[in-house]
């Protein structure tokens, strides 16, 4: 059966390093929405967690707000088990169609295009505060880096910037242990902001491309829809160039790179994936030694030709 199939992959690539036939080596994560988690990914070859959805540990909850001592207890877990590698946690990542009614206040006629992600937190500080103080205090365990989801300009990383530096500056004054030097990424999942990723590179420390907004944003398509599935298409030429242009933009900047969308996963796009530049994915637990095992016959200077090639098709 499926099981026993997937453990036997695992036992046979659990040793091997993801390096391809001409020694590049890339770097594979895993995608976690509980702690629980990392023990399986650890199990299957992860080096950390590349996508940690805080928003799950709210939709849990609700409709209580997560407290600053939930918060800190799982991002300690998160450091703890992750380590030596960092555990990456995304900022909450509601709105759309992950309904946050607690703390929208308002109903909107678009949530997709609505007040969700970084917007959203921004505009509920009170809560987002909460989330940050236990980041930093939780830091002191281990290495954790900071994602921002939904980013759509350069001045909402600084209006992030100045909030953090906001609560960092009370943490000090309360006096409670913290660290104030963790990474901070932008999610690359909507066309502004790939277009704009050599101003955004200077900002941050680092890019998480989430490949299925980003789709969908591009081509206007619903993955979910039926009836324009058809056309949600990760090869299309723009989606191919858009992300080629965030990897040599992180290059410039020499910031790392990673993709964390579905297609991650799927041992069938890693062709593409290296060939565009990127090194470093984070996916599924599960989906870990099939795309080890792809990689592993895949020639890195090959792979750009194929991607260049792409590029230039219609």
């Amino acid at each position: 059966d499926e099981l026993s199939r997937r453990e036997a992959l695992l036992l046979a690539t659990r040793d091997l390093r993801p390096l391809t036939r001409d020694g590049i080596a890339i770097r594979l994560q895993a995608n976690i929405d509980l702690p629980e988690e990392i023990e399986e990914a650890r199990r299957f070859g992860a080096e950390g967690v590349g996508l940690y959805r805080s928003e799950f540990l709210y939709i849990e909850n609700a409709p209580r707000i997560p407290t600053e001592e939930d918060h800190l207890e799982i991002y300690r877990q998160l450091a703890e088990a992750s380590a030596p590698h960092p555990a990456i946690v995304r900022t909450y990542d509601l709105g759309g169609r992950k309904i946050a009614r607690e703390v929208m206040e308002t109903e909107e006629e678009n949530p997709v295009l609505g007040l969700r992600g970084i917007r959203l937190t921004l505009a509920r500080p009170q809560m987002f505060r909460i989330q940050l103080r236990a980041l930093y205090r939780a830091a002191v365990h281990g290495d954790l880096w900071i994602l921002l989801p939904m980013i759509s300009t350069v001045q909402e990383v600084r209006r992030f910037r100045a909030f953090s530096r906001a609560v960092l500056d009370e943490l000090a004054r309360d006096g409670v242990a913290h660290r104030g030097d963790l990474k901070v990424g932008v999610m690359i999942e909507v066309p502004s902001a790939a277009l704009t990723a050599d101003l955004l590179a200077r900002e941050v420390d680092f890019f998480a491309i989430g490949t299925n907004d980003l789709i969908q944003y591009s081509l206007a398509v619903d993955r979910n829809n039926e009836h324009v599935a058809d056309l949600y298409q990760p090869f299309h030429p723009a989606i191919v160039r858009m992300v080629r242009f965030v990897t040599e933009s992180a290059e410039a900047a020499g910031i790392p790179v990673s993709v964390c969308g579905e297609i991650a996963g799927d041992p069938r796009f890693a062709p593409l994936l290296l060939g565009m530049g990127i090194q470093e994915l984070s996916m599924a637990a599960t989906a870990l030694p099939r795309v080890k095992q792809r990689i592993r016959t895949l020639d890195y200077l090959a792979s750009a030709r194929f991607a260049r090639q792409v590029m230039d098709q219609w």
